[in-house]
């Protein structure tokens, strides 16, 4: 096979291609060394971004690449800060060029007390007080070529801010700075910086003014089944490319509007097939397999072309996509490749692991405010089963002085859930290794962000006088010596267990064989939909996997499966296994407009409280509902046998459904991704497919609804467990410490027959041994 890049050729790379991003993350670069900045009343020396009308680009001679990963990047609080990279070609690392941003801000926050910066690769590249209270504003910074280098670039925004008039720790979730993701960019000098020339490249697809990353998979033949499973490797090995947070797949047969930003037009097929759409082929397509990057004209986009005399070539270019992305399945990751937009990225733990907080991206820093906040990531093994009973404990070394009153705390969050939290006391100085008790309730299989906030009283601020100054005096230090270490916890698989494969692609990842893939039909929509859903379970997995396409679920046997497609196409068989009412293939859907009856549901349930309130079936709720929340039990916890679950009816404000159960015949998985109808099942997929909402994915079947952006789980009543490491007395027991504490009835059962047994021994041996009067 002939890889021809027509661009540029292969040997002009600077250096061989890497696609091991998940090194260990001692090997990254640190951050920045964190300190806050004196108050200034006037610009940064030197370093002022330069105000700016932002307009439409007309020059030919620039070209903008976005650079903001997310739809929104908003930064919030006293200190906050976001890191990510963004690859360069050789051309772009080589022009340099002007780092562009339009931002807004509260207008609580005082400009003369705040600061935004900016830093590149860990320079910084600008900074000026945050003022833009009334209206956006914009600023250039310049970048200096040999700042910039080809690949990963660090991009991180940093901003301090203090309120206008008030003191209190309550005004410090008023401060927010918001960067405009359509309007931040790097503008290069010359259209060469828009040029892909090497399959490495492909990484430097980047994103939209929205945040996303978009491929288009140009196929005349993709109505064939027999081309549907090399079409869903060809996206696994494209999104492993560019693994960017939300990307999403059209599987199309013509070429779509060319020169978009944030997109990437792929032509797969034979010559025959693709000479109509595209007749400036190479050459060589006629004879032999072919792997090119070309030029349209006159939009001069970027298409990579894999193509060859027959689709046996053609499949052959496509594994030279995914073969560079391949990894064994049986090889443990070290880190979990975050780093597109979050860095540092997330290292995972294993039992008895410690980490200092320098080896998580977190600094030294010393704050003078009122709430300090800082974040990092780690991920735990697919088989992570601690969640009812195991703790990590984080060992601060933290400086606070006497100035700090009684109330003031130290909180610590997972995944956005309070999980512990310590008081300071009075006396102030230096704290070293001070243990904070972490649950390990609300960590799931993946990244898990950690956020460590501390909340710091004092005289001054409750007195807040009029007038005076914000004071720079430090009253708080973290030290990077601070370590989070990670106790021993239970390893084994369950099935079923969608927060497994969103966060590690389990059982997907690690399975021998191929995934047998089931389409309800070979159109458009639907084989989107799948293409954007397998991508997305490669980048959560880290490698490609093998696909099969199957036409009937018997025909899945001993592997694992995936059914993708509308509702009413899905086989009956497999509605039945993953505990779907039948009825829903024909009533889900059908009203004519979800947001009506999300209005309509919203005034029911306010009927419902109003007829209920002062019953005792309130109250009795009340008790429930502050049961669970202060003592963590449920009436599901307080079950010899867990329920049947009842076949379950997606509402109709629900546009997706993902279900996963046992496979009947084997010890294997059926994996559903359904919806009520093709549209609403490529737009659904594509929207879940932004690590935001795809990292809610949990239990035994989530819905997504629109009309709240939210994805609903319902966890699973019976699963099985499936071994993941050799047998070992220690792990079996802390996996069954963990079954009893999610069953504490059993427990309490077990308990009170060993007393009994113990007491009946007793009295044997007594009865036996003792003296009688």
């Amino acid at each position: 096979m002939v890889a021809l890049l027509t661009c540029g050729p292969l040997g002009a790379q600077p250096a061989p291609f890497d696609m091991t991003g998940e090194r260990p993350i001692e090997d990254q670069a640190p951050a920045p060394k964190q300190q806050e900045q004196p108050s200034r009343n006037g610009p940064a020396d030197g370093i002022e971004g330069e105000k700016i009308q932002l307009a439409p680009v007309k020059d030919a001679a620039s070209y903008r690449r976005h650079i903001v990963p997310f739809a929104s990047l908003s930064l919030t609080g006293e200190v906050d800060e976001r890191a990510w990279s963004v690859y360069l070609t050789p051309a772009q690392a080589a022009a340099g060029g002007d780092l562009i941003f339009e931002y807004q801000n509260a207008v609580v926050i005082a400009p003369e007390s705040s600061v935004l910066s900016v830093f590149v690769n860990g320079k910084l590249v600008g900074e000026g007080p945050v003022q833009a209270g009334g209206k956006p504003e914009s600023r250039r910074y310049k970048l200096p070529s040999n700042l910039l280098r080809t690949g990963s670039n660090e991009i991180r925004f940093r901003v301090q801010q203090r309120h206008r008039t008030d003191c209190t720790v309550e005004s410090t979730y008023e401060l927010w700075t918001e960067i405009a993701s359509g309007k931040a960019y790097i503008q290069f000098e010359g259209r060469d910086a828009a040029r892909l020339t090497t399959l490495e490249d492909i990484q430097a697809v980047g994103v939209d003014a929205s945040g996303r990353t978009r491929f288009n998979i140009v196929a005349p033949a993709f109505d064939q089944p027999s081309r549907t499973a090399a079409l869903m490797r060809l996206a696994q090995g494209l999104a492993l490319l560019g693994h960017m947070p939300a990307q999403s797949f059209d599987v199309r047969g013509d070429l779509p509007e060319l020169g978009r930003a944030g997109e990437l037009t792929v032509l797969a097929g034979t010559v025959a097939e693709l000479q109509p759409l595209f007749p400036s082929l190479p050459g060589e397509a006629s004879t032999t397999a072919v792997t090119a990057l070309v030029e349209s004209r006159p939009e001069r986009a970027p298409i990579l072309v894999l193509t060859g005399p027959d689709w046996s070539a053609v499949e052959g270019a496509i594994e030279s996509i995914t073969r560079v992305t391949d990894k064994p399945a049986n090889v443990a990751r070290d880190v979990i490749e975050t780093g597109r937009w979050r860095l540092p990225q997330a290292p995972q733990v294993i039992s008895g692991k410690r980490l200092p907080f320098s080896a998580l991206g977190v600094s030294t820093t010393e704050f003078s405010g009122r709430r300090f906040r800082t974040a990092f990531a780690v991920a735990v093994p697919p088989d992570f089963y601690a969640n009812a009973y195991g703790e990590a404990t984080v060992l601060l070394d933290v400086g606070y002085t006497k100035a700090v009153r009684p109330g003031s705390r130290i909180d610590i969050y997972v995944n956005g859930n309070i999980a512990s939290t310590v008081p300071l006391d009075s006396s102030g100085g230096l704290v070293r290794h001070l243990p904070i008790n972490v649950t390990l309730r609300h960590f799931h299989p993946g990244a898990n962000l950690i956020e460590l906030e501390a909340v710091l009283l004092t005289d001054p601020d409750r007195t807040c006088a009029p007038g005076t100054a914000a004071s720079t005096e430090p009253r708080f230090a973290l030290f990077d010596t601070s370590e989070f270490a990670m106790a021993d916890f239970a390893r084994i698989g369950r099935l079923p267990d969608l927060a497994a494969a969103a966060g590690s692609a389990y059982p997907f990842r690690s399975s021998a064989k191929p995934i047998a893939l089931h389409v309800d039909r070979a159109e458009t929509l639907s084989l989107s939909a799948a293409a954007t859903f397998l991508a997305r379970l490669a980048v959560a997995g880290g490698r490609p996997m093998a696909i099969e396409t199957i036409t009937s679920p018997v025909a899945s046997a001993d592997r694992e499966a995936l059914f993708v497609g509308a509702m009413p196409q899905i086989p009956k068989s497999v509605l039945t296994e993953a505990g779907i009412d039948l009825n829903s293939q024909i009533s889900w859907g059908s009203s004519a407009s979800s947001e009506v009856l999300a209005d309509s549901r919203a005034a029911f349930d306010a009927w419902q409280t109003r007829l209920n309130g002062g019953t005792w079936r309130s109250h009795l709720r009340g008790l429930e509902d502050w049961v669970k929340d202060t003592f963590d039990i449920s009436l599901n916890s307080l079950r010899l046998l867990p329920p049947d679950e009842a076949p379950f009816a997606p509402p109709d404000t629900a546009t997706l459904l993902i279900a996963q159960s046992s496979n009947p015949d084997a010890g294997t998985t059926w994996t559903l991704v359904t919806s009520p109808t093709p549209e609403h099942l490529r737009d659904a997929v594509s929207t879940i497919s932004d690590v935001r909402r795809w990292s809610q994915m949990s239990g035994h079947i989530s819905i997504y609804e629109p009309v709240n952006d939210r994805i609903s789980s319902i966890p699973a009543q019976h699963f099985e467990f499936v071994e993941t490491r050799p047998p070992s007395l220690a792990n079996y027991r802390l996996v069954l410490a963990n079954w009893l504490s999610s069953n504490i009835l059993v427990y309490a059962v077990l308990l009170v027959c060993l007393v009994v047994l113990l007491g009946l021994a007793t009295a044997s041996l007594l009865a036996r041994l003792g003296r009688r009067q």
